[in-house]
């Protein structure tokens, strides 16, 4: 007869053995997905040999890149300038004080058109008085001068008198028509004087133009004291036509001369291109802003063009002929400017390059490449370090 012992030993067996195939079973099961994936075989997209920089034919980069040869730029090169517009110095008159005094009247405000001759201001002036005077005197003296010589001629005549009481008279005659004639110029150079029409003793002077224009400046106003006869009281300047001033930087000024082509453009005319020609290029050169000015003339009948109006003027720089790129080609590499030369079939390798003046999307380039070589023209930047 068999113990109890020996009939329970196959349950206690099962007890043990299933939880450890499950143990296994799910142990192996963690193992397998915890496993990566096999990653399929994959090819370079750039292949760097040195400085030779290679593109696989399965890179994608064949798709992103870009390549042209190079070409050779002759045409002229166009500048952008500042420029303003300035009344014609031809055609611009400052206006003085003929003589000190004060001012009566005002007769025009700034901005005003005026015409030749116009009265522009009334000035009582006491040296105009004198002037006015000194005539005066003069012609009684000369007057005087000539009765007393002839008297003197006829007493000489009679014989009782001596010639030389002739020749002092006649030489009296001389001084005061000398000094007739130098009062007579100073009135005229002060003005027509209007002696009936007097302010406290004093002859009141008129101020004309002497052209017809625009008052494009006033420093005077009624009341005011003219000390300084040399100084403008206003200017009057003729605006039917007007001069663009270009200035020039010091760099351009071999490259610019008389007759050139000028496209001006102002602010206050948005959309409208004035074209002209240089007449006149300054010989000196500014100190300060060391700039040359040029000189551009317009005709001017509608009074658009405004003194001291900013401009743009575009002119056509003559350049020698030079590589030039896209400048999507130039790669910028800290301090560095470079292109990539295909040295051959997408192969390329990195050129420094030193560039010149940019135009409508294309550069020149100054050294560093030959016309006919190929660049990349697009995507250079991933080829970049």
């Amino acid at each position: 007869m068999k113990s109890p012992s020996s009939k329970s030993r196959p349950m206690w067996w099962a007890a043990i053995a299933v939880p450890c195939a499950l143990i296994a079973f799910l142990g192996w099961r963690a193992l397998r997905a915890e496993a990566p994936a096999p990653v399929p075989p994959t090819h370079p997209e750039l292949v760097r040999t040195a400085n030779r920089l290679f593109v696989p034919e399965e890179s994608p980069l064949r798709k992103r890149l870009a390549v042209a040869p190079v070409d050779e730029a002759s045409s002229a090169h166009s500048v952008s300038l500042p420029a303003v517009v300035e009344a014609d110095p031809a055609s611009t008159v400052n206006i003085l004080a003929p003589a000190t005094g004060r001012v009566l009247a005002l007769n025009v405000r700034l901005g005003d058109i005026v015409r030749r001759g116009q009265e522009l201001a009334t000035i009582s002036s006491s040296d105009y008085a004198q002037a006015v005077s000194d005539v005066q005197k003069a012609r009684d003296a000369l007057d005087l001068a000539e009765r007393a010589l002839k008297r003197a001629r006829g007493v000489n005549d009679a014989g009782s008198n001596a010639a030389k009481d002739v020749e002092v008279a006649t030489s009296a005659v001389v001084q005061q028509t000398a000094e007739l004639r130098r009062s007579e110029i100073r009135l005229r150079s002060l003005g027509e004087a209007n002696v009936s029409r007097t302010s406290g003793g004093r002859a009141l002077l008129t101020v004309t133009t002497p052209i017809g224009g625009t008052v494009t400046a006033l420093a005077t106003a009624p009341g005011a004291v003219v000390n300084d006869a040399t100084a403008t009281m206003m200017t009057v300047a003729n605006l039917d036509h007007v001069w663009v001033t270009v200035n020039v930087p010091e760099g351009l000024v071999g490259t610019i001369a008389n007759g050139q082509d000028v496209a001006v453009t102002l602010a206050a005319l948005p959309g409208q291109v004035q074209s002209g020609k240089i007449a006149f290029v300054a010989s000196v050169l500014d100190a300060d802003t060391r700039r040359v000015k040029a000189r551009v003339t317009f005709s001017n009948p509608k009074g658009l063009l405004k003194p001291n109006m900013y401009a743009s003027a575009r002119i056509a720089v003559p350049q020698s002929r030079e590589p030039q790129v896209p400048t999507s080609a130039v790669v910028m590499n800290n301090d560095s400017t470079s292109v990539f030369v295909e040295a051959d079939p997408w192969t390329f390798v990195r050129r420094a390059v030193e560039l010149g003046s940019e135009d409508g999307g294309l550069v020149r380039v100054r050294s560093g490449l030959e016309a006919g070589e190929r660049v990349v023209v697009r995507g250079g930047v991933l080829l970049n370090d």
